[in-house]
């Protein structure tokens, strides 16, 4: 389902820990938060993750916050106290290629089916950010903005994004031409004048319109099978999902 059970309302200022409190009263324990990394990056590997935090202060993670509003300290902070403090946590990566075969809504999906299926602790309940999943085997909610508004979600997106951050950081040594150590593979000017000058690297997503065109390519038959392109980013921690 994507709804709160019967009865259930989460007050507007209960906070960020306010979801995992409510559903707890009602014997709702325990919950997992899932989100991704790198959905409208056009090039590298998409990641999701899922967190489960425990109750009390135990669960509190200094400073957590979306990941996106995160400097990269920060969510290097965060991300060492998520792993420290939660009671499960997965991280699962779709490499660029199996992006292009699924196209990225499936692949998004199946990524966050992957990421809640490997938590040592299995779930009751699970929270994901902006839409529902299905398919997860419990119960769940899909939360407006739920990165900003439910611990296990901004717990899940700081796992990601790191994640995600570190490995294209790595991808940077292998394809320098590219800055990838700066834009993580979404869309700037310097990373659209490289695919311009380069053309696609093997870690881009052929399914998007201007790797298609850096290519040299003509565009998907079906397409409602073709990716847009990516949103132009301003500065390495703002990121399009």
């Amino acid at each position: 389902m994507s709804h709160l059970p019967r009865g259930l309302t989460v007050r507007r200022d209960a906070g960020l820990y306010g979801y995992e409190r409510a559903l707890r009263r009602v014997g709702i324990d325990p919950v997992a938060g899932v989100d991704e990394a790198g959905r409208g990056a056009c090039a590298g590997p998409l990641v999701a993750a899922a967190a489960v935090l425990p109750a009390g202060r135990a669960g509190i993670v200094p400073g957590l916050a979306d990941s996106k509003l995160l400097t990269e300290r920060a969510r290097e902070r965060c991300y060492a106290q998520v792993v420290r403090r939660a009671l499960a946590w997965s991280v699962v990566v779709i490499e660029s290629d199996e992006c292009d075969r699924l196209g990225m809504h499936v692949a998004n999906v199946e990524a966050l089916r992957r990421a809640v299926a490997l938590l040592d602790l299995p779930p009751a309940y699970v929270l994901t950010d902006g839409f529902p999943v299905d398919g997860l085997g419990v119960p769940g909610l899909a939360v407006w903005k739920g990165d900003r508004v439910a611990a296990c979600i901004s717990a899940a997106s700081v796992l990601a994004k790191v994640t995600r951050d570190r490995i294209m950081t790595g991808l940077h040594d292998r394809f320098p031409a590219y800055d990838f150590k700066t834009h993580k593979g979404y869309i700037t000017d310097v990373h659209a004048a490289a695919l311009t000058a380069h053309g696609p690297c093997p870690e881009h997503r052929m399914r998007f319109v201007n790797v298609r065109r850096a290519a040299g390519l003509e565009p998907l038959p079906d397409v409602q099978n073709e990716e847009p392109v990516g949103e132009l980013v301003d500065t390495p921690y703002r990121e399009t999902s």
